[in-house]
């Protein structure tokens, strides 16, 4: 009953605030980075946040999540304020990363570090260089899940997505609290988006998909490697992009348009069509995990499987 609950109050305050957006000019412009071709309402993800933020505190009263996981997890408000004021105001970027930095240093002393990384052959359990890694990919996990909201529906699927399949795999309520959070308010971004998600959204799904990758590593080292495959699609993008663009020389603060996902589009695909094709991608990477036992043998298909679709999208639209 909570979770439809907390479904009804995601949706409707995504109607609220898509109506208020409209109402006081608070539009997402087109610009030359932009995949969308009209001014649309932005913020959504205050929605998004609210819901997940009051359900956590549910799921904590109602012993239905571990106190660890709760606290990193809550940190996720000082990035969601954040990202708010920098939708509303853009601050700099030096600003944010500072902001980042704070986060990521918090949510990982409350999970009490990274424990270790497990490569096959052996482990790296270094504390020093295990909470370097973890520093810095909770910092690229909240980037990079801004860096591909871009497109209606793609954010939001994506951690639909995440939640259900997490959820199957490791149990947990605060998988279906977030999935909730995010489908109520997805109803309004979905095919022709009436409202965007905003930073506010997309960088604290990053943050949480970061604590979650290493909360369940710690309890099993095998377990980094499942967030890693699951999360795939939008790493394997983001990273590919990165690199390409150092290669290319270009300055990497600069806005473009290069993501896998934004040049199907510029390639003739609808959003609509893109959003579909990565749950669907997304579903066979579930599959990797789900049926092949070996977690390395499952991260080189799923490599395979992302390489051989980028050299489909470098077809469609060159990378240049």
């Amino acid at each position: 009953m909570i979770y439809l609950v907390l479904l009804l109050v995601s949706f409707s305050l995504t109607y609220l605030i898509k109506n208020y957006a409209i109402k006081k000019s608070l539009v997402a412009q087109v610009n030359d980075r932009s995949s969308h071709i009209t001014p649309t309402p932005h913020g959504g993800g205050i929605a998004i946040a609210i819901t997940w933020f009051i359900g956590l505190i549910y799921l904590y009263f109602t012993k239905q999540i571990d106190q660890t996981l709760f606290y990193a997890l809550l940190v996720g408000i000082i990035i969601s304020v954040v990202s708010f004021l920098d939708d509303l105001f853009e601050l700099s970027a030096k600003v944010r990363l500072i902001i980042q930095s704070f986060v990521s240093l918090f949510g990982l002393y409350i999970l009490g570090g990274f424990n270790s990384i497990d490569l096959g052959l052996f482990s790296i359990e270094n504390q020093i260089f295990t909470n370097i890694f973890a520093f810095f990919m909770i910092i690229w996990f909240i980037n990079l899940y801004n860096f591909l909201d871009g497109i209606n529906g793609y954010a939001g699927s994506e951690a639909v997505f995440l939640s259900f399949a997490s959820y199957l795999l490791f149990g947990g309520s605060h998988f279906l609290l977030l999935a909730v959070a995010v489908l109520g308010f997805l109803y309004w971004n979905w095919n022709k988006a009436k409202i965007f998600m905003g930073d506010v959204g997309s960088t604290l799904l990053g943050y949480n998909i970061a604590i979650f990758t290493l909360y369940y590593a710690n309890q099993e080292p095998r377990n980094l490697w499942i967030w890693i495959i699951l999360f795939s699609v939008y790493w394997f993008d983001a990273t590919l992009t990165l690199i390409r663009r150092k290669l290319n020389g270009e300055k990497l603060s600069q806005a473009h348009k290069k993501h896998a996902y934004q040049r199907l589009t510029q390639a003739g695909w609808s959003h609509y069509k893109v959003t579909n094709y990565s749950i669907g991608l997304n579903i066979l990477i579930f599959c990797n995990v789900y049926f092949i036992s070996n977690i390395f043998i499952a991260f080189l298909v799923t490599l395979l499987i992302l390489f051989i679709i980028m050299k489909y999208i470098d077809s469609k639209k060159a990378f240049s």
